[in-house]
């Protein structure tokens, strides 16, 4: 192999299908693939994703080995049954940055525990359009302070455990209306806002020593006005490593997403975003059909080389730099036993929960308890960054609530007497937010739980006092919110 081909290798972040190991991915790891992100997509009933990524790192020692674990509505590791920690919007409306800092590290310490020691989290965006449909509660907030004091406490506490993390989605992603998973955004507020609102959480994770920064991809006009940030050397080179002085690992956004795209497909977007000044290439899930794509990405990489597209020395400096980083890192976590948590790991994570219980507590500690209710749980799409996590009131209750989709709202009455709606983003499809107006207006014993990042619409509604807002819908947020409602075993009403 030559030194190219290897250095190609070393800045690819490949994913694969499926809760086993592939049989491409050893050879891969073997020829020195930089290494492994796990997505939704390994998540499969009756398998844990930590003894998968105990495998990875079983095979490739040193290799990164990353996850997206942001807490909240974020997991992976507990994507079956939904995070037990508070997420970043409930943290931010507690603000205490020692709370947020013990439930990192007790989130950092399930990492390692794993084996895994990159977290692509947290999230620095701050939540300026209350409308937007990928970030929303997983920002700390839409104050650019508080989001940035955050943001430094969770870096802090995942390092506390060994765990580095990808500080995203620079510049911001806050300030959008469009999911990068799924089209292109753009921002267009002018430079002056930009470096008073968005950069102010990233100068901070900075300053503060994070070992990753993620990019976004989302075109600011005010930085670059014809490239999304991924692929633009202004907003990389000019403003992260310049302006904001960044010396670390610049990781991407999952390369397959639509707004990575320019018919150029994975191949091409990684050697566009190397040439931009890029360094770990984050090839995104795979698609399941079996092959790796590391060999045309390698390829892709290597040609755009001896055309004189990518300099030489730009990929030989990001190698560099993904190889200091897992020297570093590893250094840290290479000793553990990964076959049981440690007696320190294992009070690290159940002082985070405690601390995430106290957060989400203070969240609903002003609810009139309801003790009996029916409960319709309104089904609504999510991002791709959430996927399948489970969500959803508690079942231990009891009967299990009502659950609806958009296409039968047609069909159901409107329910009278004592009724909890419990949605995620109830103004985002139009039929749910009509049914939901409908049920609120002619029924003064229904309430509203809003597990997402409540719409300002809901503030000017007449029945606004009988709104819930939990900023969340993790296990952690939604068994606060039974406890608040005075729900016991005694379960719901039926």
């Amino acid at each position: 192999m030559s030194e190219l081909e290897s250095a190609a290798r070393a800045v690819l972040l490949a994913g694969f299908a499926g809760p086993a190991v592939p049989s491409w991915l050893p050879r891969d790891l073997d020829q020195g693939l930089g290494g492994v992100c796990l997505y939704g997509n390994n998540v499969a009933p009756g398998h844990d994703l930590a003894d998968l990524s105990r495998k990875l790192r079983d095979l490739a020692p040193t290799a990164v080995l990353a996850v997206d674990e942001e807490g909240g509505d974020v997991t992976r590791l507990h994507a079956t049954t939904g995070s037990p920690y508070a997420g970043p919007s409930v943290l931010g409306r507690l603000d205490s940055p020692s709370v947020t800092r013990a439930v990192a590290a007790g989130i950092g310490a399930e990492l390692a525990d794993a084996g895994i020691w990159l977290d692509l989290a947290p999230c620095a965006d701050v939540n300026s359009d209350p409308l937007n449909p990928v970030i929303g509660t997983r920002s700390f907030g839409a104050d650019p302070a508080l989001v940035a004091r955050h943001t430094v406490a969770f870096v802090e506490g995942l390092a506390s455990s060994g765990v580095a993390a990808s500080v995203k989605h620079f510049p911001g992603h806050g300030d959008t209306r469009t999911d990068s998973h799924h089209g292109l955004p753009t921002v267009r507020a002018s430079r002056e806002v930009l470096v008073e609102r968005e950069l102010v959480p990233f100068q901070a994770a900075v300053e503060a020593g994070a070992a990753t920064v993620m990019t976004s991809h989302v075109v600011l006009e005010a930085l670059d006005a014809h490239r999304p940030a991924t692929f633009s050397p202004i907003v990389l080179n000019d403003v992260l490593r310049a302006d904001l002085g960044f010396a670390g690992v610049i990781v991407t956004d999952a390369l397959n997403m639509a707004g990575a795209q320019d018919g150029t497909g994975i191949p091409g977007a990684a050697v566009r975003a190397l040439v931009a000044g890029a360094d770990l290439l984050c090839l995104g899930p795979d698609t399941g059909a079996g092959a790796s794509l590391v060999p045309p990405v390698v390829s892709a990489i290597t040609r755009a080389v001896r055309e004189g597209v990518l300099a030489e020395q730009r990929l030989l400096e990001a190698a560099d730099r993904v190889k200091r980083l897992r020297a570093t890192w590893t250094d840290r976590t290479g000793a553990q036993d990964l076959a049981a948590a440690s007696p320190a790991s294992t009070a690290t994570i159940d002082a985070a929960r405690a601390a995430s219980a106290q957060a989400v507590d203070a969240a609903v500690a002003a609810i009139t308890p309801m003790p009996r209710a029916r409960v319709i749980q309104l089904e609504t799409t999510s991002s791709p960054a959430i996927g399948s996590t489970q969500w959803g009131l508690p079942s231990q209750l009891g009967h299990q609530p009502i659950r609806l989709g958009p296409a039968d709202l047609a069909t159901t009455p409107t329910p009278q007497g004592p009724v909890l709606i419990v949605v995620r983003g109830v103004t985002a499809d139009e039929q749910v937010w009509r049914w939901v107006q409908d049920v609120m207006n002619s029924n003064p014993e229904a309430r509203l739980a809003e597990l997402g990042w409540p719409d300002p619409q809901l503030q000017h509604q007449d029945w606004s006092q009988r709104v819930i807002a939990t900023l969340g819908s993790s296990t952690a947020s939604t068994d606060a919110l039974a406890r608040a409602l005075g729900w016991s075993s005694l379960g719901w009403s039926s």
